[in-house]
């Protein structure tokens, strides 16, 4: 009998714990539309009249190139045999980039590495690259991954703001935490039907991970998680300026560092035109 009175003891803390769990995420992540949590999410980010408002935006700061993590390189001995050599280890190099956006999906970055530019552009519908520090110094095109990708990617403004002028749906999937912050998942889903995955704090309503486009690695697709960090005010417009893109299987991230951003620069056309 005692035993039996233990384990209901037990069961009744079990489920007392349960609905402490329960309350507290209630009390955290109250049950909200989807509608209702993006309508936030633009007031936490400036707000919609606002963000109507622009039509380009340049960033400038660095992005990491990757570095070193190895602490020995093995290799081949005088007779076969395999010996381990130390390396010192390297950070992570920060290379300096500038990127304009324009309405319509156009972009275009440019990284500095060894005292040369490398660029790539994306007009809406074309994309190109030139990349000197791989030898290649005449224009080449997107291939047809590329292409698909950069015509995936959000406008400006991301994929909450103004979803329904651009023709998305929206779905709440419900809440999850995100490093430690309860946060609401959403579904996007453009008028071409490519889906992404969104997530919004449940607290600040601004959004703190976007699901990226799968890379291949290995002859295989990984997922890719971009993550929103250091939100700060430029012009009334709530931006940040850190993203961490972390791929699963890989240990290293990429952070990009934004130092300036610049709201409705004057961008010429031709920044955006494939050269002749």
């Amino acid at each position: 009998m005692r035993s039996m009175n233990l384990f209901c003891a037990m069961l009744m803390f079990a489920l007392f714990q349960s609905s402490m769990v329960a309350s507290e995420t209630k009390a955290i992540a109250p049950q909200m539309t989807a509608a209702a949590i993006v309508d936030k999410n633009a007031a936490a980010r400036g707000g919609l009249a606002a963000w109507r408002a622009v039509q380009t935006m340049e960033m400038k700061g660095k992005m990491e190139a990757g570095g070193n993590q190895r602490s020995s390189l093995p290799v081949s001995g005088g007779r076969g045999a395999a010996k381990v050599v130390p390396l010192r280890r390297k950070e992570q190099v920060e290379l300096p980039f500038v990127m304009d956006l324009q309405r319509g999906r156009k972009m275009r970055i440019e990284i500095e590495f060894n005292g040369q530019t490398a660029v790539q552009v994306y007009n809406g519908s074309q994309g190109w690259k030139l990349r000197p520090f791989l030898n290649r110094h005449e224009v080449e095109n997107f291939t047809s991954e590329e292409l698909k990708t950069a015509s995936k990617q959000s406008d400006l403004d991301g994929l909450l703001i103004d979803y329904q002028a651009k023709g998305s749906t929206l779905e709440l999937e419900g809440a999850e935490p995100v490093e430690g912050r309860n946060s609401y998942k959403l579904k996007v889903t453009d008028k071409y039907g490519n889906a992404r995955h969104v997530w919004v704090d449940a607290e600040t309503f601004l959004e703190t991970k976007i699901e990226g486009a799968p890379r291949r690695l290995d002859g295989k697709y990984h997922p890719v998680a971009i993550y929103l960090r250091d939100y700060r005010s430029v012009d009334g417009l709530v931006m940040p300026f850190v993203l961490e893109t972390a791929v699963e299987g890989v240990r290293d991230t990429e952070k990009i560092l934004i130092e300036h951003i610049i709201s409705n620069p004057k961008l010429d056309e031709s920044r955006f035109a494939m050269p002749r």
